[in-house]
C-alpha cells in the first residue's frame, strides 16, 4: 500500500466529495501510473485567500482508491488560477474512508514530516505538485493530529 498526499483547492474538493473521483492533468501521468487499488489518499486543501480571509492549508479526508487509473476528457474540475484551461483527465475512482470534522491544520506538522526536507521554504515541496507519495510514517503522523 502507497500513501499520498493530494493538492486541490476548496472548490475542486467538493467535486471529490460528490462524485468519489480524483483527476491530474496530463502532465502528471507518471505520478499517477504509480497509484493502485487499495493506496490512501489524503486530500489537502492549498492555502486560498477568499476576499480578506485566508484558508490556511489543511487536510480534509482520508480516501481508499478503488479503481485503476482510467482517461476521462469530461470536465468535472475546475482549473485553479494560473494553470490555463486543464481538465484534469487521469482519474481514479476512491471511496472515502473519513471526512474529518474538523480540517486537520497542515503548518504545525511541517516540523515533523519526513517528506518537508527545508522547513523554512516547505510550500516548495508542493508547489507544482498534484499528488505526493509520502511515507506511512507521515501518514501516520498527519491522522494522529485529529482531534480525538
Amino acid at each position: 500500500m502507497t500513501f499520498w498526499l493530494c493538492i486541490t483547492t476548496e472548490e475542486n474538493w467538493e467535486v471529490i466529495k460528490a462524485k468519489n473521483i480524483w483527476g491530474v492533468p496530463e502532465r502528471h501521468k507518471n505520478t499517477i501510473a504509480k497509484v493502485k487499488k487499495g493506496d490512501r489518499l489524503l486530500i489537502y486543501l492549498k492555502q486560498e485567500r477568499r476576499n480578506e480571509e485566508i484558508k490556511e492549508p489543511r487536510i480534509v479526508a482520508e480516501y481508499e482508491v478503488i479503481s485503476e487509473v482510467f482517461k476521462d476528457p469530461s470536465r468535472i474540475f475546475k482549473s485553479p488560477k494560473g494553470m490555463g484551461n486543464e481538465n484534469f483527465p487521469l482519474r481514479i475512482k476512491i471511496k472515502p474512508v473519513e471526512i474529518f470534522k474538523a480540517p486537520l491544520e497542515f503548518k504545525p506538522l511541517i516540523p515533523r514530516l519526513e517528506l518537508i526536507k527545508n522547513k523554512k521554504k516547505w510550500t516548495g515541496h508542493l508547489m507544482g505538485k498534484a499528488m505526493r507519495e509520502i511515507s506511512e510514517k507521515d501518514y501516520k503522523l498527519i491522522l494522529s493530529s485529529k482531534k480525538k
